[in-house]
């Protein structure tokens, strides 16, 4: 099997970035973008080895592209692809994962060779839409769904959701009976060994890379390795690192006895949706990634793909429930209900929404039912009868974090207790009191926050820490931009009373509250004393904090003689 990377001119201080491409099986070649000096992937991994992005070409009678690669290597990628393929015989552009390390160069490509059609999950489809503003072609899969590409390539496609995307498929192609997971069973390591030959050098990176992306989606991981059962792999081509073939049984058992590990360990939300009416899966995910930020455990299902049994065991071990109804009840929808009401108990948490654009709205009556059984709604039903937008993601977003905040109720307070002493001494760190506010879109947040420094002079910067389940945290990535609101001594009870409140899902934290908005189109509170105009560079993991270093380049003082107010604590294990 034979190999060739490409080395581009790059001066000594410039990263390496490197090119290899490697036929793996009959008919597919690998295309693996090297990126050597990588040392930070997201915001969770510092790296110790680089990072690969790979994609896959498959040639039957039709021809499929799997996945791309970073924009980093666009130039690069195309290159070495236009001299592999013509790109006008490309039939397919199959996209088992959305995120820009993978998906980056799909507009190019596009541009280049319009008539390929996307094949992708429902949610991935969703999110291209919203990135690339162009018509496509398209083709939207679920699990047990095909695509014959001839020469005995029939690919079957795995619905993955929030591995560690919402979007995330698996394609097997049977005739070569390789699994393409993309970043399932990834790693990142960078090395122009193409396969997993020497597992001592890989362990430490395979163990990092599970616990930091698909940890947290144990029972998730259960599922998907469920669904791998029918099929016999002989091959795994991942999205990072080498691809998996020497140690491939090691590899999945580790997989499945740390995802049973966590899974057995930890409480969880089940989260029931219908992927085949109207937005019912999107509005799931936006759920779902909510209760993530609490740290709670999710398990998606979709009615029209499980059993009275496997709802009966769900409903019985979970800790919480979201139902997502659709506008009509469908065949075989009705016993799983029954099943579901029979089983409930009132220490569970409940959340419905519905979603279709029908007039009629099923999920009342069922809330009913679930407070007559004792059952605690933990968010007020959602009702979708338009296109979902971002601010319809971030009101779902919120309530699957109010509902896991109920969940983790018990072991938020266990965790909280501190040595008295230790608890005392925390106590006396005394600190100013902000009002951190941010706008993005059509949507808005604030939140109050006391855990404020200046980090650095020159750039002129700050960090913050806010707490991993706060609403506003999503608005907090690298690149974002917010205002901190400094609040005046002596006046600003009024202010940090209405901002301690606990706000409904979706509802406008301004209201009632004067302000204007800063150049970076954040609100400014016309009572503060000053405001700093903040973009964020830098997210540290800090325990249940992330602590956000940002740099600002424009402040105003409305009184020059004002005081900074200062919040004193008492004990250290709350603000």
């Amino acid at each position: 099997m034979v190999a060739t990377s490409h080395l581009p001119q790059i001066s000594p201080s410039a990263s390496r970035l490197t090119l290899q491409t490697a036929p793996f099986a009959p008919d597919s070649t690998a295309i693996r973008c090297l990126d050597w000096d990588r040392d930070r992937f997201d915001i969770e991994f510092e790296l110790q080895n680089g990072t690969t992005y790979n994609s896959f070409l498959i040639r039957g009678e039709k021809t499929a592209l799997i996945d791309t690669s970073h924009g980093k290597f666009r130039d690069l990628y195309l290159e070495e692809l236009q001299s592999l393929v013509d790109l006008a015989a490309i039939d397919y552009l199959i996209v088992n994962h959305t995120e820009p390390d993978h998906s980056g160069l799909i507009g190019d490509l596009l541009r280049l060779a319009p008539q390929m059609t996307v094949v992708a999950s429902k949610v991935a489809i969703q999110f291209l839409q919203n990135q690339l503003h162009r018509p496509f072609e398209f083709q939207v899969m679920k699990s047990g769904d095909r695509l014959d590409l001839g020469q005995g390539h029939e690919l079957a496609f795995i619905s993955a959701p929030n591995l560690h995307w919402p979007d995330t498929m698996l394609t097997y192609d049977s005739g070569t009976q390789v699994l393409y997971t993309c970043d399932v069973f990834g790693l990142h390591y960078c090395d122009d060994t193409l396969y997993d030959e020497m597992p001592a050098l890989l362990e430490a990176d395979f163990q990092l890379y599970y616990d930091c992306l698909m940890g947290p989606n144990a029972r998730s991981v259960l599922a998907a390795l469920k669904r791998m059962e029918p099929f016999s792999v002989s091959q795994i081509a991942t999205g990072h690192g080498p691809l998996l073939r020497h140690h491939l049984a090691d590899w999945t058992g580790r997989y499945r006895t740390w995802s049973e590990a966590q899974a057995q360990a930890e409480p969880f939300v089940a989260i029931f949706y219908a992927g085949e009416y109207g937005h019912s899966d999107r509005i799931a995910h936006a759920i779902g990634q909510g209760l993530l930020k609490t740290a709670t455990a999710v398990e998606l299902v979709d009615w029209l793909d499980t059993d009275i049994h496997a709802v009966r065991e769900l409903v019985t071990t979970a800790a919480g429930l979201v139902l997502g109804m659709p506008p009509q009840m469908p065949p075989g929808l009705e016993p799983l209900l029954s099943t579901m009401l029979a089983a409930v108990h009132p220490k569970q948490a409940i959340g419905l929404f519905e979603t279709g654009g029908g007039q009629d709205e099923p999920i009342f009556p069922l809330r009913n039912r679930f407070q007559e059984l004792g059952v605690k709604p933990a968010f007020e039903p959602i009702l979708i009868k338009a296109t979902p937008t971002e601010a319809t993601d971030k009101l779902c977003e919120e309530a699957g974090t109010d509902l896991g905040q109920w969940v983790n109720r018990d072991r938020t307070q266990k965790s909280q207790a501190l040595d008295s002493g230790l608890d005392q001494a925390m106590g006396r760190l005394s600190t100013g009191l902000y009002i951190l506010t941010a706008q993005k879109g059509d949507v808005s947040s604030a939140m109050l926050a006391s855990w404020v420094i200046q980090a650095s002079m020159q750039p002129p910067g700050l960090a913050v820490a806010v707490a991993k389940d706060r609403a506003i945290e999503s608005l907090l990535h690298w690149g974002d931009t917010f205002v901190l609101n400094v609040l005046e001594e002596g006046n600003y009870q009024r202010l940090m009373k209405h901002f301690l409140r606990r706000f409904p899902p979706g509802c406008d934290r301004f209201e009632g509250i004067a302000t204007y908005a800063a150049a970076n189109g954040s609100p400014i509170l016309a009572e503060s004393l000053a405001y700093l105009e903040c973009t964020v560079n830098h997210r540290i993991e800090a325990g249940d904090h992330w602590v956000i270093y940002c740099t600002t380049q424009t402040g105003r003082v409305a009184k020059p003689d004002g005081l900074t107010a200062v919040h004193h604590r008492k004990a250290g294990n709350h603000y």
